[in-house]
């Protein structure tokens, strides 16, 4: 249940995209809170902070490697695809073309 209800998330860039513009801006947000609170000075947030880095760039780069794997998938489709020739195909089956 849980891995299908992920899996339909990622499939969804609508979805990914308002989450990661929302976090974006609570992080945003959090820039002010912390440098006035001063949790810029405390080490757990800051490896907190790092931690994070480090998962949403990864997180980032695998979306755009999964994106980019399935431009190669489509490109590769249609090189394989004959349109020109199904076209043909289609209309000598539909018309009667008959020499003058």
């Amino acid at each position: 249940m849980v891995k299908s209800l992920w899996a339909s998330v990622q499939g969804d860039p609508v979805f990914m995209r308002r989450v990661n513009g929302w976090l974006t801006m609570f992080w945003l947000a959090m820039i002010p809170i912390s440098l006035v609170t001063g949790w810029v000075k405390s080490v757990v947030y800051v490896s907190a902070l790092s931690l994070w880095a480090l998962v949403s760039g990864h997180w980032s780069a695998w979306q755009a490697a999964r994106v980019e794997v399935t431009q190669e998938a489509e490109a590769r489709k249609r090189e394989k695809e004959d349109l020109a020739g199904d076209v043909v195909t289609k209309l000598v089956e539909q018309t009667n073309v008959e020499p003058a």
